[in-house]
């Protein structure tokens, strides 16, 4: 009998907003918004709980969140703090396993199934960390337990914050299936319409359907919904991903509404593209360009080339061809970007940045 994975998953309560009010006593047991002001037309990145009951939340514009809650607090994000403190959180990761697979800076995957210290329960590793973390930072994070990612995902929103959720082998089944589709780890609004369309609603709704009938109404990403509805992940915890893409984006307080504006904006996009490109020695065959409107309709177009391509003039004669399909000479620009894919190079790793025979060894 194979063994299962004991997969973790750490997310952070509210993290940027909680740093912000961890370090200014004043913003404490407040509603406060990291994010641009509304008077600059910012938008919202991270929400403290207290914004939240308002209704808010990250991806908000800041007018919008400021009309839901007037004497919402705005501070400006602080960077530089944030990636400090996740390379501290990481530490203590690391303490317990190298198996670390960061998402984003609040937020990784650990497996501890053969685990530094050698403790049998992954449940008990999780409260340690989140210990740890609370000691060493004053900040709190959630953790999910279970057998894969997928669930260990699901699990770590159940109980925020300052949560711990486990997801035995033997209830994996039966807490997908009452599980709303809303909140499966990977199915989107869109998504979840469609389903809703279909008479999709929970977990046991999904899995009335064949493989081949999701693959149909939702292509290749349709057999990922099979096996998530069986709780089914086989994807391992990946200390060193590959880089899917290398990009850059600026946003623009006022719009450019200028075409030359505009051209000399996505020319400095361009020049940071490139940049990266060669800090990890890279080159690409998809170039992909991003605008968002003054409306926040963003739209996408993409070229894939023959060969990959490196060099900056190539890069943005593509990405001046890109612009042309697109509605600028009628549209106010907020945001651009551009982003190389299907990438060839050297350096495109990035370091950092099991059936149980008793459940109870996983809890």
């Amino acid at each position: 009998m194979n063994q299962a994975r004991k997969i973790i998953h750490i997310d952070m309560d509210a993290f940027y907003a909680s740093v912000e009010q961890r370090d200014e006593p004043r913003y404490r047991g407040k509603p406060l918004v990291v994010g641009g002001s509304p008077s600059r037309r910012g938008a919202v990145a991270a929400a403290s709980y207290e914004a939240r009951q308002f209704g808010i939340h990250s991806a908000m514009p800041s007018r919008t969140a400021y009309q839901k809650c007037p004497h919402l607090i705005f501070a400006k994000p602080r960077f530089e703090v944030y990636r400090a403190i996740s390379e501290q959180i990481r530490d203590i990761f690391r303490r317990y396993t190298d198996l670390v697979e960061p998402l984003a800076l609040d937020e990784a995957y650990l497996d501890v199934t053969e685990n530094k210290p050698g403790i049998a329960s992954a449940t008990l590793i999780a409260r340690e960390i989140q210990q740890c973390i609370q000691v060493e930072t004053q900040l709190t994070a959630s953790a999910g337990v279970s057998i894969n990612k997928f669930l260990a995902k699901i699990a770590s929103a159940m109980n925020k914050p300052n949560g711990l959720f486990l997801i035995a082998p033997q209830q994996a089944e039966p807490f997908i299936e009452q599980l709303a589709i809303e909140r499966f780890y990977g199915v989107g609004q869109v998504t979840a319409a469609k389903m809703h369309h279909l008479g999709i609603f929970t977990g046991a709704d999904l899995k009335q359907w064949s493989e081949a009938a999701l693959v149909e109404q939702f292509g290749k990403v349709g057999r990922f919904y099979y096996k998530i509805a069986r709780g089914q992940d086989d994807r391992p915890v990946q200390p060193n991903r590959i880089s899917k893409s290398i990009g850059a984006e600026n946003s623009y307080d006022p719009d450019l509404s200028d075409r030359a504006a505009i051209l000399t904006a996505l020319e400095e996009v361009a020049e940071t593209l490139h940049r990266r490109l060669e800090s990890k020695q890279a080159s690409g065959r998809t170039l992909t360009l991003k605008v968002k409107y003054a409306d926040y309709q963003q739209i996408t177009r993409s070229k894939t080339l023959t060969a990959a391509i490196d060099q900056l003039e190539v890069i943005l004669s593509v990405a001046e061809d890109l612009l042309t399909l697109t509605d600028v000479d009628h549209q106010p620009v907020r945001l651009l970007g551009l982003s190389l894919s299907n990438l060839e190079g050297e350096s495109l790793e990035a370091p950092e940045y099991v059936q149980l025979s008793l459940a109870l060894e996983l809890g």
